[in-house]
């Protein structure tokens, strides 16, 4: 088993999207993305519909292929943006703000609709967006962390604090 970058971690999960599925390849140390039509065609034996890819996909038919023939030893899930709670992470935040009349605006912020955006226009209206950004790249740095010891995934601290 390779240990993969922390940094591959992360934007995994910073980079989690709908029509794709990502795995962590332990063998390569790597993490890969297959879009999920492709490893639908490899699961349901449709050969056809993969023989027709275009020739830039078709190192992803493997890597389909590969996942499929898996039993579990070589490919693994990693968290997705669902699993992290950046809701919590901002509340967690407001907590750690030392001015009490800002930390009272930003929890207004977070209260319904549009509380993401509400949140970070605050911060950044009081300067506070560069503390909640380091805030939420700490955060999310632990929770990959946790997630891979808990996995028994190899990793590689290649990420700057």
């Amino acid at each position: 088993m390779k240990p993969v970058k922390l940094s591959a971690l992360l934007e995994a999960l910073e980079f989690d999207f709908e029509e794709t599925r990502t795995f962590v390849d332990l063998e390569n140390g790597c993490v890969v993305m297959v879009q999920r039509s492709v490893l639908s065609d490899m699961e349901d034996g449709d050969e056809e519909a993969l023989s027709d890819v275009p020739e830039w996909q078709k190192d992803e038919v493997e890597i389909a292929r590969a996942i499929v023939a898996d039993s579990g030893k070589r490919f693994v899930t990693p968290p997705d943006k669902y699993e992290f709670h950046e809701y919590r992470e901002m509340e967690r935040c407001i907590g750690t703000v030392r001015n009490a009349e800002a930390a009272d605006q930003l929890s207004q912020a977070i209260r319904g609709k549009g509380a993401f955006r509400y949140f970070k226009d605050t911060a950044d209206r009081l300067g506070l967006l560069n503390q909640w950004f380091q805030y939420r790249n700490d955060a999310m740095k632990e929770f990959v962390v946790d997630w891979a010891e808990d996995n028994n995934v190899p990793y590689e601290d290649d990420v700057k604090d």
